[in-house]
C-alpha cells in the first residue's frame, strides 16, 4: 500500500518571498510563517526560518521532486520536543497558495 499525503496546514504567500499559515495535528494548533533566510551563507544553509511569533522553531530547504514534471517544494523541518515534525510545503497551481503534508511511515521521517 502505497503512503498517503496528509494536509496538516494551508499557507498563503506573506511578505516578500514568505508564507503564512496554520498547522493543525493532534497535538499542534499554531499559526506559523516560513521567513526567507537572508543570512544564507552556503548552498546547504536553510531558505526559510521557520516563526513562531519571534521564535524560531525550524528550518526550511528548498527542494525539486523527481517527479515528472519536476515540481520545486520546500522540505520544512519544526523542532517541538514532543512532536517534531518532518513535513513538505508543496505549492498549488496558483503558486498563492500551498499545503502542508505529512507522510506517515515506519520511521516518522518524510
Amino acid at each position: 500500500m502505497k503512503p498517503v499525503n496528509i494536509v496538516i496546514g494551508r499557507f498563503k504567500r506573506s511578505r516578500p518571498g514568505g508564507w503564512e499559515g496554520e498547522i493543525n495535528t493532534l497535538t499542534i494548533q499554531r499559526r506559523i510563517r516560513l521567513v526567507p533566510n537572508d543570512d544564507r551563507v552556503s548552498d546547504g544553509a536553510p531558505a526559510f526560518r521557520v516563526m513562531l511569533g519571534w521564535q524560531h522553531i525550524g528550518n526550511a530547504w528548498e527542494r525539486t521532486s523527481r517527479s515528472e514534471p519536476p515540481r520545486d517544494y520546500l522540505r520544512v523541518i519544526i523542532d517541538d520536543p514532543f512532536c517534531p515534525l518532518r513535513v513538505v510545503l508543496f505549492t498549488d497551481e496558483n503558486g498563492e497558495t500551498a499545503r502542508l503534508c505529512w507522510r506517515p511511515d515506519r520511521d516518522g521521517a518524510f
